[in-house]
């Protein structure tokens, strides 16, 4: 596992009485059902945001940490400054270890992995998207189910060149299953958790 320390702030019952309060109710006094977290996590409404996460990323490239950083949360990447490692920083490559700790609510996780977990992006920088992924899904299973590419999410790829992953997922599926959200991103975390299973045995395997 590439993610370490993975934290959770806030909480469900902060949704939910942010969701009530903007209708004039009062606080539901309890967390809500995993139906309700599920809907509002795919309709991407604003409360969704009282809930981040933040992990740390241990040896990490400064490249593919680069890529991270370019996204709307916190993170803080160690310094290569020359005068705090007395490594010259000019002679450092791109591949240089680093640490990255990263903090980000529902929302922006939802935006970043439409972008890095598209078979397009660096399939290094994606390896660490996934991870973060599965340590997200064992704490919190809904907003693991709504991480996604962006292929998913659209229901077409909106590269310039596509890659084609989702329309050969899609191949066999009813319109039924491709115009229901829902329905997209289950054949999404289905493949998904398979390729994390190969992935295992084939670790196990050698």
């Amino acid at each position: 596992m590439k993610t370490a320390n993975l934290k959770m702030k806030g909480d469900w019952q902060e949704v939910v009485d942010d969701c009530r309060s903007t209708v004039s109710k009062p606080s539901l006094g309890h967390e809500p059902s995993e139906k309700f977290k599920r809907s509002i996590l795919v309709a991407e409404h604003s409360p969704i945001r009282d809930i981040s996460f933040r992990w740390r990323w241990d040896g990490i490239k400064s490249w593919v940490a680069t890529h991270f950083a370019r996204h709307h949360w916190e993170c803080r990447i160690s310094t290569q400054r020359s005068d705090r490692t007395g490594v010259p920083r000019d002679k450092l490559p791109q591949d240089a270890p680093v640490t990255f700790v990263g903090e980000a609510n529902a929302q922006a996780l939802i935006d970043t992995m439409r972008k890095r977990l598209c078979f397009q992006a660096a399939s290094e920088t994606r390896e660490y998207a996934e991870d973060l992924k599965q340590a997200i899904t064992e704490v919190q299973p809904e907003i693991g189910f709504v991480l996604t590419a962006n292929c998913c999410y659209r229901g077409a790829c909106p590269e310039f060149h596509s890659c084609g992953y989702w329309g050969k997922l899609t191949a066999n599926c009813t319109k039924e299953q491709l115009i229901s959200i829902e329905e997209r991103y289950k054949i999404f975390n289905d493949d998904f958790n398979e390729r994390c299973k190969k992935r295992e045995r084939e670790k196990n395997e050698k």
